[in-house]
């Protein structure tokens, strides 16, 4: 297909080279060069390819007439303007399934190594302290996992705490029957009840600081959070707070709100284990999001839209 697509988010060779053999496409990688690029040469694109970090905002649609689909690599598309391509009649669509599985091993990573900080055991034991020193660190089965938000990264996390022996408790825009996991009506409840709380919700004004001064104070302080679904869900100020005074146990944090640039009030805390925003990266994830997508445009400009329509 002679299709002109404009690529705003990195990707890997394999990829790039197929894009370059099947496809026309336009990388634009930085700030600089997007803008450039759509002010130029907006004229030329029928599809942009995109992350939901990154989006499409609703000027820079207005200046690509031509445009049929707009695609998230990722499940995430809160930073694309969906009703501003919407109203022009163009497809959204994103990459949902094709990185639950690696997203729910990181979180489960993420709830071992933060309950069990091994950040500070490593330190410590480079250091030569040994285990009789140290203070005994949380054992993981059998604590009570909360989890926000109970999609399809939701439902693999809770199946990996299954197998810890853990109680499930969540809290999701509506009940799931078909889960014998225990439900609650908003977060607060959930963090009362929980050891460990796990946000795994897409971002947007719905779930922004879900997380915040009063959930963490419910959590208290023999309670962990972890953080893989999308940065803007934890107010960053309130966990630096609860962090610092000793509210909270832990917390592990693979996205937050000040990405890509790590965030300045937590670096220097203790009981904090960061990630940058890899939960979802894998060969084998990558590889499905990018054949999500080829599959999208295909779809579209095939006149059958788009497998994974937003």
């Amino acid at each position: 297909m002679s299709i002109s697509i404009l690529v705003l988010c990195p990707l890997g060779p394999a990829q790039e080279a197929t894009l370059r053999r099947d496809y026309r496409p336009t990388f634009a990688l930085t700030p600089e060069d997007r803008a450039n690029v759509v002010r130029t040469r907006g004229s030329e694109f029928d599809a942009v390819l995109t992350i939901g970090l990154l989006g499409l905002r609703a000027d820079e649609i207005e200046r690509l007439p031509r445009l049929r689909l707009v695609s998230s690599m990722g499940a995430g598309y809160e930073n694309i303007d969906v009703a501003a391509a919407k109203a022009r009649g163009i497809w959204v669509s994103n990459g949902r399934g094709a990185n639950d599985e690696c997203v729910a091993d990181h979180a489960m990573g993420m709830v071992i190594a933060t309950m069990r900080n091994f950040l500070a055991l490593d330190r410590l034991c480079r250091a030569g302290v040994w285990r009789t020193a140290i203070a005994l660190p949380t054992q993981v089965s059998g604590k009570r996992v909360g989890i926000l938000g109970l999609g399809s990264v939701g439902e693999r996390i809770a199946s990996r705490a299954r197998a810890f022996r853990m109680p499930i408790g969540y809290h999701n825009r509506n009940a799931r029957r078909e889960f014998d996991y225990q439900y609650f009506d908003d977060a607060l409840a959930l963090a009362r009840w929980c050891d460990v709380l796990v946000c795994a919700m897409p971002g947007g004004a719905a779930t922004r600081h879900m997380v915040n001064d009063a959930v963490l104070r419910e959590l208290g302080p023999d309670g962990y959070l972890v953080n893989v679904g999308r940065g803007s869900i934890v107010d960053t100020q309130a966990l630096a707070a609860a962090l610092a005074s000793g509210g909270i146990a832990g917390a592990a944090l693979d996205v937050y709100e000040s990405e890509p640039a790590p965030p300045p009030e937590l670096t220097g805390l203790d009981r904090l284990l960061l990630s940058p925003h890899v939960g979802g990266w894998s060969p084998e994830a990558i590889d499905a999001q990018f054949n999500i997508f080829l599959r999208n445009l295909e779809g579209v400009f095939r006149g059958q839209g788009p497998v994974t329509p937003v």
